[in-house]
């Protein structure tokens, strides 16, 4: 049998051009020690899936994939929900199972952490990272509030009024004073032309913003919106940065981070140049814990997240879900993943076995591995792997025993995180929050303004016999229409899950590393 591995690894993993080197193929408990198994990195745009229950090694794959992406010049996104990512930022220490371990695959170990930029949704453990409501769009908003299909759609009526009406939604309170106007009898004249929302919708809104607020995660929404392309960031010797988007503060809230993250993806998809086929990917997008992702998601939401996996292939971007199983993967996206890095699963339950013969039919076949038995006898750090090679040939699937991370395998410390955050650049360009004038403003000073004279008889719509309500409300749309007739003559055009289209990219800081 090893033989016959053996040339099966030199036919699929002895090319040579740059590569991810995930570790070494398993034969009989032992290890084959070249060829590695590796990613070409001319591949990594394919996008791909880690996956396996838990414990078993998802987290410190992602680790050694992003630390070697960083040394080839490949800027990298992770989402840290565990809180123990941030020591890609420290060296690793030397140990007795680092060191088994790197014998073991024939790899020389060597402690090196990587360049990294914290933020955060809260601003509590890293550098906030915001968005403006409006540019965030509805479909998204609605996913993070859990909004039903029908409050979805009053929302993005809400989100089109404010478009025609100039109104610049930037924060919840912005929202909030939208979703109010929405109930008032003035607002309710304004919103007649579009079909109104009901009370009962704006109610539920109103009640789901407040308990984001009471949480904390309101701060995610403002000003400096985050420019996506301050990800692609390089150091000065080359080597790629890591976004670490810290996540252990805001658990309880998976709908919201998972969300933003998906907000993010869909910033690069609409903001990125197209690329075409690179040596190497502009930037590596990790998105932990994806099965929060696709959970209860509409139709729609789905539809527009396999539209981003699809084509952000061409502006350079690849994606890789993180998650327990493939079948947390809707299978519209699963088979867009070209490289699959599968740890142990579990057989204990009816629906653990499911989940592992279901897995087994996703891989090619293999002459070398009952793949059944294998995925259940997997150690910590062991993985079934297969991938493309540079020609875009699936590669042989492989059960490797992987390398060791370089970088500190454990979170940093309360002081060494605050240190980072003190020195970042992102600390420059987003660490105040800006209020300018927007929708809460904007509402309060028109619904003040007086009602304007009628022009001719008394018999005007303005005319003394006109309520007080319905001389405000003509008054409100009366202003709302001049703020149309000051825009640019047209809509806001939304694109993807709702949100508005490419942005000038803001003036960048020159980085510290």
């Amino acid at each position: 049998m090893t033989e016959t591995l053996e040339s099966t690894l030199r036919a699929g993993y002895g090319f040579t051009d740059p590569a991810i080197v995930l570790g070494a193929a398993l034969a009989d408990g032992a290890c084959i020690r070249e060829p590695k198994v590796r990613l070409p990195l001319a591949m990594m745009t394919r996008h791909g899936v880690i996956a396996g229950a838990t414990g078993t090694g998802k987290t410190k794959t992602l680790q050694l994939l992003t630390e070697q992406l960083s040394r080839a010049g490949v800027p990298v996104f992770v989402a840290d929900i565990k809180g123990d990512l941030s020591g890609l930022a420290m060296p690793g220490e030397p140990g007795e199972r680092v060191a088994s371990r790197a014998a073991d695959v024939g790899w020389t170990w060597t402690p090196e952490g990587v360049p990294v930029e914290f933020m955060s949704l809260s601003g509590s453990l890293g550098v906030q990272l915001r968005a403006t409501v409006t540019e965030f769009g509805p479909l998204l908003l609605a996913r993070a509030l859990d909004l039903n299909d029908t409050q979805t759609s009053g929302l993005a009526l809400l989100f089109r009024f404010a478009d025609q009406a100039g109104l610049p939604i930037l924060d919840i309170a912005d929202l909030r004073s939208v979703l109010q106007h929405a109930a008032s009898e003035p607002g309710k004249a304004a919103l007649a032309e579009h079909g109104g929302v009901a009370p009962a919708t704006v109610g539920v809104i109103l009640r789901k913003l407040a308990e984001m607020e009471t949480q904390g995660a309101d701060r995610f929404f403002g000003e400096p919106q985050f420019d996506v392309r301050d990800l692609l960031g390089k150091t000065s010797d080359g080597r790629g940065v890591v976004t670490c988007l810290e996540l252990s503060d805001v658990q309880d809230r998976p709908r919201l981070f998972s969300t933003a993250m998906m907000w993010l993806l869909a910033e690069l998809y609409q903001n990125l140049p197209e690329a075409g086929d690179l040596d190497r990917p502009r930037l590596v997008f990790f998105f932990d814990e994806a099965h929060l992702l696709f959970a209860d998601a509409s139709r729609a939401f789905l539809e527009q997240v396999e539209q981003v996996v699809r084509l952000i292939r061409s502006k350079g971007v690849g994606i890789y879900f993180v998650t327990q199983t493939p079948r947390d993967i809707p299978d519209d996206i699963l088979g867009q993943l070209g490289n699959r890095v599968q740890h142990a699963l579990r057989a204990h339950t009816p629906d653990d076995e499911k989940d592992l013969r279901a897995t087994v039919r996703t891989f090619p076949r293999t002459p070398h591995y009952d793949l059944e038995v294998t995925l259940t006898s997997l150690g910590v750090g062991e993985a079934l792997v297969t991938g493309l090679d540079p020609r875009g040939v699936p590669t042989p699937v492989v059960a490797a025993r992987l390398i060791p991370p370089s970088s500190r395998m454990g979170p940093l410390s309360q002081a060494e995180l605050a240190e980072d955050i003190r020195q970042s650049d992102f600390t420059v360009a987003y660490g105040k929050s800006v209020d300018r004038e927007s929708a809460r403003e904007m509402l309060a000073r028109r619904l003040a303004e007086p009602a304007q004279p009628a022009i001719g008889a008394d018999s005007s719509p303005r005319g003394p016999g006109m309520s007080t309500a319905a001389k405000v409300g003509t008054a409100m749309v009366a202003a709302l229409g001049t703020t149309v007739a000051r825009s640019l003559g047209r809509e806001l055009i939304r694109g993807v899950f709702g949100m508005l289209g490419a942005k000038p990219p803001r003036r960048t800081t020159r980085r510290r590393w």
